[in-house]
Parts: structure tokens; C-alpha cells; sequence
């Protein structure tokens, strides 16, 4: 074989390797717009998240300025999508008290959300003398004598799409719920048990993913 014939086989070869990878490409970014056409069109709606009651086992302030609290909350989601759906990786749930926070998070297990499908998770969520700010110790002392109380059950998490077989990347996701809790004479709670009282909600919460 001469070194002309070697050459030209040399270069046929490049060619190819340069064609299949041209063709790799070409089909990677086709499946990418797919995708994306695919996302577009469906337009992934957040959940929907309600919290539907509280249960009040302690809330307590102490001298000087120290907070325990228990609660039992009740914590419906939505997946308002139709051919979406919503695997929540991770989700801890808490109180807090003037934006600050009063208890530990609690972790809920890992799921997956179908389509248009309802979950309900009931933690507790709980915390033992937590310092809190003096500024709050003090409203916290006026809403005591006032029986009613303002607390945000929050959520933090992370979530992954699915569309198919396709499954994103994870998101974080931010829930806030609101609860007003009144106590004494003005208290529409219901007695559950030795000084526990349950407070049932229709109260929408806000999402952000």
C-alpha cells in the first residue's frame, strides 16, 4: 500500500468521526428542544398548600425571655397539574413567632406527588425554652393578656418536576401559612384533651418555588 492510499484512508477516517460526532450533537440538542417545547407548553402550576388545623399542646413564655411551644399541624398539598408531576426530596416543617423561629424543624418523609393528587401530612412541631428577642418578649406578654396569638407554620424544601419520563433538576420551594390563635374567653378552639386545644383552618398558604 503506498503512503497516498494511507493518507487518503487517514483522512476518511477523521471524516467519519467528525460526521458521528456532528450526529451526536444534532440529536442531543434535538432532545433538549423537545424537552423544552414539551415544558412550555405543559406550564408546571406551583402546588397547592392549605393548612387545615393546629393543635396547641404548650405555648408558654417564660422569664426572661424564653418561648416552649407544641403543636400538631395539619398540612394538605395539591399537585394542580395535569400530566406534571412532583417529587418532594426534602420538606421540614416549623413555627415561627415575628419571624423569628420558635421551633425545631421537623422532616417529613420523601414523596411523590401524581397528578392532581392530595397529600396530608400531620407533624409535630415543637420547642424547649427558646430564646426570642426582648422586643418580642414584651408583645408576646401584651397578646398573652390579650388572648390571641399570630404564628407562621412555614416549609422548607426541594422539589423535582416530572413530565414523562423526564425529571428536572431540584427547586427549592418556600411555603408560609399563616394561624391565629386565640385563647380564654375569646378561644374558638376545641378542648382535645388535658389543656390541648385544636384550632381547624381553611387557611390557604403562600408557595414559592
Amino acid at each position: 500500500m503506498s503512503d497516498k492510499d494511507c493518507g487518503n484512508h487517514g483522512k476518511g477516517r477523521r471524516k467519519f468521526f467528525r460526521r458521528l460526532i456532528a450526529c451526536i450533537l444534532f440529536f442531543i440538542l434535538l432532545v433538549l428542544i423537545t424537552i423544552l417545547l414539551i415544558w412550555a407548553i405543559l406550564r408546571p402550576s406551583k402546588p397547592r398548600f392549605i393548612l387545615q388545623d393546629t393543635t396547641v399542646y404548650a405555648f408558654n413564655a417564660s422569664t426572661p425571655n424564653f418561648l416552649t411551644s407544641n403543636f400538631q399541624v395539619t398540612v394538605s398539598s395539591r399537585n394542580p397539574n395535569d400530566e406534571i408531576g412532583i417529587y418532594y426530596d426534602r420538606l421540614d416543617v416549623y413555627a415561627t413567632y415575628r419571624s423569628q423561629q420558635i421551633t425545631l424543624q421537623t422532616a417529613l418523609p420523601p414523596t411523590y406527588q401524581g397528578h392532581n393528587e392530595i397529600i396530608v401530612w400531620s407533624p409535630f412541631i415543637y420547642g424547649n425554652m427558646v430564646p426570642i428577642s426582648p422586643d418580642y418578649s414584651v408583645s408576646l406578654g401584651a397578646e398573652q393578656a390579650a388572648g390571641t396569638f399570630f404564628v407562621t407554620i412555614k416549609i422548607d424544601g426541594r422539589v423535582r418536576w416530572k413530565v414523562g419520563t423526564f425529571v428536572s433538576g431540584g427547586y427549592n420551594l418556600y411555603v408560609t401559612c399563616p394561624a391565629y390563635l386565640t385563647f380564654g374567653s375569646r378561644s374558638n378552639g376545641i378542648m382535645v384533651g388535658d389543656n390541648a386545644i385544636k384550632f381547624q383552618f381553611v387557611t390557604r398558604c403562600s408557595v414559592s418555588v
